[in-house]
């Protein structure tokens, strides 16, 4: 896991690991006679590391991954689906990037959505970049000239949870990306990914993984 984590998926904290993914493995993965250790790596080197056999797997999304064909990865244990979050006294709906003309969406600072790109390139939709989580709601509650937050939406309700700011945003039925949230595992690991998958979809079934989704809504 990245030292910085990925909240709500995982999360790094001085009583050790937490986070959606965290819990997820952590249920499952004893019950095929494994045990789990969280260890430590900047984004750039797993890779390479799972690769030499340093680490065994690593949450992943198949969209987000050089050379996908080169790892197994598990079925989806949640989606991180990018949508809107917008004051509960805005009237605006989103469904389509015509909704959003002339409007000003606060985003974070270095990320790409390539749904939106050409409009935010002509200036249709306006954008306005932030360094921190956080501050893309802030920014919104607190500025007229801003309309709506564009977040992932697990993350979005987590920092509304945290920040007491759940009653001020909703968040839009429609988003602009979904990607499966996975574990990445080295090519030899097939028949674990097998087992891990049967597991998943067993606290799928049986409510567990609701549970654990619920902690951090």
């Amino acid at each position: 896991m990245s030292p910085n984590g990925y909240p709500p998926y995982l999360i790094v904290g001085k009583e050790g690991p937490a986070g959606i993914m965290w819990d997820v493995v952590n249920l499952i993965i004893p019950r095929l006679g494994y045990t789990v250790e969280a260890v430590k790596i900047p984004r750039k080197r797993i890779d390479q590391m799972l690769q030499e056999g340093y680490v065994d797997g690593t949450p992943r999304a198949i969209e987000w991954t050089r050379e996908p064909e080169n790892y197994v990865f598990t079925d989806s244990v949640v989606y991180v689906e990018e949508v809107f979050f917008f004051p509960k006294t805005s009237k605006l709906q989103f469904a389509h990037p015509a909704d959003l003309y002339g409007k000003t969406v606060v985003t974070h600072l270095g990320y790409l959505y390539p749904r939106l790109e050409p409009y935010f390139k002509d200036e249709r939709i306006k954008r306005f970049d932030v360094s921190r989580d956080r501050e893309l709601f802030t920014f919104v509650l607190h500025g007229d000239q801003f309309h709506a937050a564009l977040a992932d939406r697990l993350l979005g309700h987590w920092i509304l949870k945290n920040e007491g700011l759940t009653s001020e945003f909703r968040s839009s039925v429609d988003g602009i990306s979904k990607f499966g949230f996975r574990i990445m595992l080295r090519e030899d690991w097939a028949d674990f990914a097998s087992a891990f998958n049967q597991e998943l979809a067993n606290v799928r079934e049986n409510g567990e993984l609701d549970a654990i989704l619920e902690r951090y809504r």
